[in-house]
């Protein structure tokens, strides 16, 4: 049986594949794949809905409390924000997905892969990596880099074919949601200067919508991990639900940013991440206590590299795998309680404790004497001694 297996999601890239399956690359038996990481309910029963009604051989694989517990949570640990400016999410997605959809062509024998991805973007080369990775002799399709189809071409072809989605030409464009993050993009919002209209937003309360009252919340960690809200004990899947609810609500974790894809395209991209934003900033405020000053330093960089490569989709990549296992112990002491208050977007800390905190109230008040200040005059004496020797005899 010549069959192929299509990671689906039931948009419009996806579904307009499937009759070019049969119709354009001769395959007599389709499988579809969607892999559950938080998408919306319905949009997984669309997707299942879908299937049926071309024919498909369909699968709906739940991967929440994976990509929760084992994506999700690690982005936290690593405060992995790619180019400084955004949550890594859409990305961290994507291994999953393709694992997932490798384990169904190894379960039915299939010896093909197609995914909707364009040959402008990321997910292509995402999705690819894991794939080639683990089943190195499998042939993989791609209508729309192969065709190098528009959006606005995609949208014409399913008009012809009747295959239902729910662009338009004038709603053009794109949205990709997970449970870390939902993505927006195309249309007029490619354009750098274009302000956003408040309907693409679903996740987060514009200034006018959001409470006018602050409100505190109280988020715990252990090893890294947050394990509770307000001193709610929660499984991860459960605490990102709850933090994306608190955060969201007041506004927290809209994020308009340029974007240097890896093809080395810049794009403009609008981001909703707002369990991300909420848990980043307490992680963040709660190494600060905990950490000494180089350990700070350091971990900047490693995080820095490790967004790097979750954003590339390198999930196995070896240096990831090193990357790991120095921030893990590094959490061996990120244990204790953060308090955030939340405003209308706004989120800042306002409070932080833990048993491994570095902190010294009475070392650091200007009230105590048990540091002796007169010891600090040896330490101005020997402070910077190369630098004013090398000052004096550039002077001299």
């Amino acid at each position: 049986m010549n069959q192929v297996v299509l990671i689906y999601s039931g948009g419009l890239d996806t579904s307009v594949c499937i009759p070019m399956m049969t119709e354009d690359y001769g395959f007599d038996h389709i499988v579809t794949v969607t892999v559950d990481v938080g998408q919306p309910e319905e949009d997984i029963t669309m997707a299942a809905e879908k299937a049926a009604r071309f024919g498909t051989e369909h699968y709906t694989v739940d991967a929440k409390d994976e990509f929760a517990r084992d994506y999700c949570f690690p982005a936290v640990r690593a405060n992995a924000m790619y180019q400084g400016g955004y949550p890594v999410s859409t990305s961290i997605a994507r291994p999953l997905i393709a694992l997932k959809a490798v384990e169904v062509a190894q379960k039915v024998g299939a010896k093909a892969f197609a995914h909707g991805c364009t040959g402008k973007g990321n997910d292509q080369l995402r999705i690819e990596f894991i794939v080639r990775t683990l089943l190195p002799d499998a042939r993989i399709v791609a209508p729309m880099r192969e065709k190098n189809m528009t959006r606005t071409e995609e949208i014409e072809y399913a008009r012809v074919k009747n295959v239902p989605i729910g662009q338009s030409a004038e709603k053009i464009w794109s949205i990709d949601e997970n449970l870390w993050g939902r993505s927006i993009e195309g249309g007029r919002l490619e354009e750098p200067d274009f302000a956003p209209p408040e309907e693409i937003f679903r996740w987060t309360a514009g200034p006018q919508e959001a409470p006018n009252t602050p409100e505190t919340v109280v988020v715990r960690f252990e090893n890294g991990n947050p394990v509770a809200i307000n001193g709610k004990s929660m499984d991860p899947l459960t605490l990102i639900r709850e933090a994306h609810n608190l955060a969201g609500k007041n506004g927290v974790g809209r994020i308009d940013v340029m974007e240097d894809r890896m093809l080395g395209l810049k794009v403009r991209e609008n981001y909703e991440c707002p369990a991300a934003i909420l848990l980043y900033t307490a992680h963040a405020a709660l190494e600060a206590l905990v950490f000494t000053k180089d350990e700070r330093d350091f971990k900047r960089v490693v995080d820095a590299k490790w967004a790097d490569l979750a954003y590339a989709g390198l999930w196995i990549d070896p240096l990831k795998h090193d990357l790991d296992a120095f921030i893990d112990k590094t959490q061996e002491r990120v244990t204790g309680e953060v308090i955030l208050r939340l405003f209308k977007g706004g989120i800042s800390v306002i409070g932080r404790r833990s048993p491994f905190a570095l902190y010294n109230e009475d070392l650091a008040s200007f009230d105590s004497k048990t540091w002796d200040q007169r010891d600090g005059e040896a330490l101005c004496k020997a402070y910077g001694m190369q630098a004013r020797m090398a000052a004096q005899l550039n002077i001299g």
